[in-house]
């Protein structure tokens, strides 16, 4: 035998603590390891903010951004709101990373699935009442009848600019046969009150400020679209809503007919690479946000989870088919998705870790069999030699000392339980080898 050989034999069979420490910290670190690679690389934690462009202060995308920002703030998300010109520079920052920008509220109509690349939908919202007023003698009912005449079509980069060039293109007005104001809101209300512009198109809610007191006021007519019909079907982005008579104002019946109005819908887009937890809590907050009815829309009406320009997000098309994930329904919102992460994690993991963790028993039952297999080659070589080598006194002494060595190593082993069977099988043949061995040297004695 080998010195090696022999040294091994001559361990330990058992595993003492400092050496099954030896075997079970690797495995430990192998597993903290993976955990590790995975809940960063493979399975990371959501954004510690979430940023929203949304459109001028004084706009509805602002006010609803403000209502997102509250209700991800009762979960512990951070919201930060950028302001801007409008849809078209909220699209703009979304298609650009280094923008920070992952969520933002666009107009339908801005674009199309092919330029909607990285971009996925939470959903429809809202609808965007396109509003055209004006001040003539005679009653407007087609964008066709607005060539010639001053028109406040909206500030660059916002979705309402895109949306007026569309139609009045469609409509044949250019800025070479009219005059094509770049102003919106407030100023373009004024332009419209002093003269400065004959038409402006607006969007906006029916309950803002402007809206309503344009909608009031005997000197400013509002345009009833008789080809709202067409306009729907002609762009698919576009919705016919009908203003009732006398919904804003029962007592002096305003309006005093029903209005036909064209609307884009609203839609809740986010940068494909935001996490989807985070996607979840989107749709959950859109869900008690645009839910509420209005003049145009029904209770529960909206978030729709059908987006004509966007693909929409499965995450959200998951919540919206099944309400928050389970542990959300009970825990803090990062308390439920670190658990959640960690369950993901830990099934792939348990299958490396467990059957590494099988490995020791295995690994132990290989050394204790090699132990005893060892000492039980030296003791059956030993009592073949027997008798064989002529029996005299020094080789009788010889094979004593082997024996006592044999013995001595056996009895310093330490085997567990489930070993001791093999274990004291062995002493009892050792102990048969001592009994044939003296009776040998008797014999040779005589």
């Amino acid at each position: 035998m080998s010195k090696d050989e022999d040294a091994f034999a001559r361990d330990s069979g058992d595993l003492s603590p400092s050496r099954l420490l030896l075997l079970v910290v690797p495995i430990l670190m192998l597993v903290a390891g993976g955990l590790w690679y995975a809940s960063t690389v493979l399975q990371p934690p959501p954004q510690k903010v979430v940023v929203i462009s949304t459109g001028g202060e004084a706009g509805g995308y602002h006010a609803f951004g403000k209502l997102y920002q509250q209700q991800l703030k009762t979960a512990g998300i951070n919201v930060e709101l950028k302001t801007s010109a409008g849809s078209i520079e909220n699209l703009k920052r979304l298609q650009d990373p280094k923008s920070a920008v992952s969520v933002a509220l666009l107009q339908g109509g801005i674009t199309d699935k092919g330029g909607s690349a990285g971009l996925v939908s939470i959903g429809r919202m809202f609808y965007e009442p396109l509003w055209i007023f004006y001040k003539s003698a005679d009653t407007f009912d087609r964008i066709a009848q607005l060539k010639g005449l001053k028109i406040a079509v909206g500030s660059d980069g916002s979705g309402t600019r895109a949306l007026a060039m569309t139609l009045l293109n469609a409509a044949a007005i250019s800025d070479q046969n009219s005059t094509l104001l770049p102003i919106t809101g407030a100023p373009a209300v004024e332009a419209l009150k002093s003269g400065a512009a004959d038409a402006v198109l607006l969007a906006f809610a029916p309950e803002a400020p402007l809206i309503q007191g344009l909608l009031r006021d005997p000197t400013i007519k509002l345009m009833s679209m008789s080809q709202a019909n067409a306009l729907s079907r002609i762009y698919p982005y576009l919705a016919r809503l009908t203003l009732p008579k006398g919904v804003i104002d029962l007592e002096k019946d305003i309006p005093p007919q029903d209005v036909e109005l064209i609307a884009p819908v609203a839609a809740l887009v986010a940068s494909e690479d935001l996490h989807p937890a985070l996607v979840a809590q989107l749709a959950e907050a859109a869900s008690q946000i645009h839910s509420t009815p209005n003049i145009f829309t029904r209770a529960g009406e909206f978030p729709r989870n059908v987006d004509p320009e966007f693909q929409m997000s499965p995450d959200a098309l998951r919540f919206y088919k099944n309400g928050p994930p389970f542990l959300q329904r009970y825990l803090p919102f990062w308390v439920a998705n670190f658990l959640e992460r960690m369950l993901v994690l830990l099934i792939p993991l348990a299958t490396i870790a467990v059957p590494l963790f099988r490995g020791i028993p295995a690994l132990i039952r290989w050394r204790v069999q090699r132990k005893l297999t060892y000492w039980y080659g030296r003791l059956d070589r030993l009592e073949n030699g027997i008798g064989k080598r002529g029996g005299s006194i020094a080789s009788n002494a010889a094979e004593g000392r082997e024996l006592a060595a044999i013995s001595d190593a056996v009895a310093d082993l330490k085997i567990p339980r489930a070993y001791r069977e093999q274990y004291y099988n062995l002493r009892g043949h050792i102990d048969l080898v001592r009994t044939r061995l003296a009776k040998r040297t008797l014999a040779a004695a005589a």
